[in-house]
């Protein structure tokens, strides 16, 4: 079984227009200028346009079939596995879809009275309960728009916790070599100076270099587990109990709660706070299917400084609650993006206590790619040797390299050629040409020893004649691009290709 991309050149609108060609629409052509007429006549002169705007001239079949190639050439989870380590690119049922793009959601207007969106306020309240209890804090706040500022809003709250104490000395976060690059970003941003620490040989938190590196000066930690790695840190409770003893925080990066959502809680680990990625985790499209939403959630006293407003309900109707005095403020307008919460409601509603699954599957996928792999020359899996992991793994092609000077990168592109979608690449960076694999719960077994078996043969050819996986991708729309090019700012503007095409003619 292969997925297939389409491999023609698509032209540009601009390219396919032709302003000497009759163009068909559908509908009244003549009432339609006729209500644009009336319409000029009562605005005002001086915003009226002297020319009409540069549109492509198109028929309406035309455009469909423009932006139906556009669709064919292009990948997604409804396509095939996209197995991008620490994204967690699941499919995403159509029932949260459809739910969700109902009109009694998005009708709704963000400055209707209370009392007229009761239904979606109870909907807010539920899921706040629930992903408190699935994460073991207290309350969550459902407002930050996506993961990353949801570690930004946590980052903030662990600094205002600290300046209310009479702390502002505690500057310093500590993170590992392997975190998400944006964390160290969100740790900065928020006025602190990020403290490295290494990774052990068994792939977790080298636990002594983390104890010397603690002080009076120390805000937190933040940590995923499972880590970037998909080990997870058994030493969980240690380092939670060392971090606290110095007076700092335990911040906990959802990105990979996939791994174990269901079957043990960051809050039971010792974290105080929390940010969930909906979007990973529970449901909703990633990236640019999106937008996404980054619930941050705390326990104790770190309640208090959760962003405002919270959904309250006092046991007659759901309000906003804007009463935290200690509160950062609002990180977002509104309550946040209200309709992949609501996916994600659906979500926890259709599994209920089922949602245990969710992990337990995709951590048996994960692991059962791993065997399929395992003993393969040119490959290696380093850290944690001969360890189980949870939800992802990562694996270096350092040996293929050395051995046929083939990378990395040019793995991934030529598994594009096969019609899959690559991994993450390079990624973390302390594995040395990485692939950095995650098969979600939602895939099927047939899928995972397909992927296996197109890894085999690549690196089979790899060995035999590593010119050919220099070439790829071949199969697809866009093929292997120059880096250095292709990284300059100009060629990165939508019109580049066309204007470029309008030099050479």
């Amino acid at each position: 079984m292969k997925w297939r991309q389409a491999s023609w050149d698509e032209k540009l609108l601009f390219e396919l227009s032709s302003y000497d060609k009759p163009t068909f629409i559908v509908g009244d052509d003549e009432e339609f200028r006729r209500e644009v007429g009336d319409l000029l006549s009562i605005l005002p002169k001086n915003i009226i346009r002297s020319e009409g705007p540069q549109i492509p001239n198109l028929s309406e079949v035309e455009v469909v079939r423009h932006y139906i190639r556009l669709s064919q050439m292009s990948y997604g989870v409804d396509l095939g596995p996209v197995p991008l380590g620490s994204c967690t690119m699941k499919y995403n049922p159509k029932i949260c879809e459809e739910l969700a793009n109902d009109e009694s959601v998005t009708d709704l207007h963000p400055y209707q009275d209370e009392e007229t969106v009761q239904g979606i306020l109870q909907i807010m309240y539920l899921l706040q309960r629930w992903l408190a209890e699935l994460t073991g804090m207290d309350e969550c706040c459902l407002q930050p728009p996506a993961g990353a500022s949801g570690e930004f809003t946590g980052a903030l709250m662990i600094k205002k916790y600290h300046l209310d104490r009479g702390e502002g000395f505690r500057d310093e976060m500590i993170i590992p070599d392997a975190a998400h690059g944006s964390n160290p970003a969100s740790a900065a941003m928020a006025g602190f100076k990020v403290v490295r620490v290494p990774t052990s040989e068994s792939g977790e938190v080298d636990f002594d270099a983390l104890k010397s590196v603690l002080s009076s000066r120390t805000a937190g930690i933040m940590l995923t587990n499972p880590n970037t790695l998909g080990i997870f840190e058994s030493r969980i409770v240690e380092i939670s109990k060392e971090v606290h003893k110095v007076g700092g925080l335990l911040y906990y990066d959802g990105a990979n709660l996939n791994g174990i959502v269901g079957i043990v809680r960051p809050g039971d680990m010792g974290f105080d706070i929390v940010h969930l990625n909906i979007h990973k985790t529970f449901g909703a499209p990633h990236g640019g299917g999106g937008p996404g939403a980054g619930v941050i959630c705390a326990k104790g006293g770190l309640v208090d400084y959760l962003p405002i407003p919270t959904v309250g309900f006092d046991g007659r109707k759901y309000f906003l609650n804007y009463n935290r005095s200690r509160s950062i403020g609002r990180v977002s307008q509104f309550y946040g993006n209200v309709v992949p919460l609501v996916k994600a409601f659906i979500y926890i509603l259709a599994l209920g206590p089922k949602i245990r699954e969710v992990s337990e599957i995709a951590v048996l996928n994960t692991n059962y790619f791993i065997k399929l792999i395992e003993g393969v020359k040119g490959i290696s899996i380093p850290y944690g040797k001969g360890r189980f992991r949870k939800h992802e793994v990562v694996i270096s092609f350092e040996e293929l390299l050395r051995d046929t000077g083939v990378n990395a990168e040019d793995i991934a592109k030529a598994l594009i050629d096969r019609g899959v979608y690559a991994p993450t690449i390079y990624f973390p960076q302390i594995v040395k040409e990485a692939h950095m694999i995650e098969f979600t719960e939602t895939e099927t077994r047939d899928n995972i020893e397909f992927y296996a078996r197109t890894y085999k043969e690549l690196i089979d050819i790899a060995y035999k004649d590593p010119s050919k996986l220099k070439k790829t991708p071949e199969n697809t729309s866009v093929t292997r691009l120059d880096q250095g090019l292709a990284n300059h700012p100009l060629t990165r503007c939508p019109t580049y290709k066309f204007l470029g095409r309008l030099q050479k003619k």
